[in-house]
């Protein structure tokens, strides 16, 4: 089980004493989350993808690379790379680059965004999400198990024998997630490649989330990927951290209610009752979280939400103080002692290369006798 933080890069007022950190400031502070992350023993580093403000994660790729450079266990993914309106080209360049620079700590989530009007400023039309969505993965794929590409396609000029450079590291391309809050074609798109599925887990009940990855889990097992329990998923989630409950819902109080996505809407209480939203102690996220397993099942990363709406760069480093000394430890031996034997563990590049050899030894086995 993979253990990690997401970051959407919102630039927000700090609601108790008013001030507005710079987009320098949030940016660095961005790199000092990734670097706690991995000193405090968590897997992953995921930062969203946005073009507009009040974010500053328009360029994933270069904040990676540069944690890259400074870290040297933590797995670097995305908790959005907007497959509608970025060429699917450079995405192919742009990971494969990023993968070889990281020795291979690289996958990325593929999401359609939020953000309705990123479409014309990237040339497309919103009213496309969908088709955008499976016709540019349909091309990305192919772009890292293909040398050479002759495609014609809907939303973009014709290739023809195209080479995508650098190749993949060790002829393994990223993992992909799929991201979605809302919608199943989405699943239904993981579910059809084998690729891993991604619940946000955050505005909805948990009654939806149990919907759309049970879809997932299905329709993972009727393309012939295994059973519907060997499918890979991942959830997030969103807490924020005391020694006592009391304490965190008196700090956090302020936060939540002028947060920029749900502030000034249901009151705090109504809101951690209704999502997975957990505030509270370090007993209280666990229990919690372990209850996600009750009705998605076994799954491979759990990443949190833990530095939005304007909470102070310290703040954010105690939640991360919190997390790896007392909340993921537990949760890391409960879910690993949970877990069927048959069930997979998170996909990393070196168990995806081994794989790949082990499939290319059985080929060549069968093809000699």
């Amino acid at each position: 089980m993979q253990f990690g933080v997401f970051t959407v890069g919102d630039v927000t007022v700090d609601p108790t004493n008013g001030r507005l950190p710079s987009e320098r400031e949030r940016i660095k502070a961005m790199v000092a989350i990734a670097l706690k992350a991995e000193e405090v023993g968590l897997d992953v580093f995921a930062t969203g993808e946005h073009h507009n403000p009040p974010f500053v994660p328009s360029s994933p790729t270069t904040m990676l690379g540069y944690i890259a450079a400074r870290t040297e266990r933590l797995l670097l993914s995305t908790s959005t790379t907007l497959i509608t309106t970025n060429d699917p080209v450079k995405i192919a360049e742009d990971y494969a680059m990023l993968q070889h620079l990281a020795d291979g700590r690289v996958d990325l989530m593929m999401g359609r965004g939020n953000t309705g009007p990123v479409y014309p400023w990237f040339g497309q039309d919103i009213r496309n999400g969908i088709p955008l969505a499976i016709e540019n993965y349909d091309l990305l794929r192919r772009l890292w198990r293909e040398d050479v590409v002759d495609w014609t396609g809907r939303f973009r000029t014709p290739l023809q024998s195209f080479t995508s450079t650098p190749r993949p590291l060790d002829g393994v391309p990223p993992f992909v997630w799929h991201g979605s809050i809302r919608s199943p074609e989405i699943a239904e798109q993981a579910a059809y490649y084998g690729d891993g599925f991604f619940a946000n887990h955050i505005f909805w009940p948990k009654e939806h989330t149990q919907r759309m990855v049970g879809l997932y889990r299905q329709r993972f097992a009727h393309y012939g990927h295994g059973s519907p329990e060997q499918a890979i998923v991942g959830l997030g989630g969103q807490v924020f951290i005391r020694k006592n409950s009391q304490d965190a819902v008196r700090e956090f109080r302020p936060y939540f209610d002028n947060a920029p996505v749900y502030g000034h809407g249901p009151s705090l209480e109504e809101f951690t009752a209704q999502t997975p939203l957990t505030v509270g102690s370090p007993q209280q996220v666990i229990d919690r979280t372990l209850g996600f397993r009750e009705y998605v099942g076994d799954y491979q990363r759990q990443l949190f939400l833990i530095d939005h709406a304007g909470l102070p760069l310290k703040t954010v480093l105690e939640q991360l103080d919190i997390l790896g000394e007392e909340v993921v430890p537990v949760l890391r031996k409960e879910f690993d002692s949970l877990r069927p034997a048959h069930v997979p563990e998170a996909p990393t590049h070196a168990s995806l290369v081994a794989a790949r050899d082990v499939a290319a030894g059985l080929a060549e086995a069968e093809g000699a006798r």
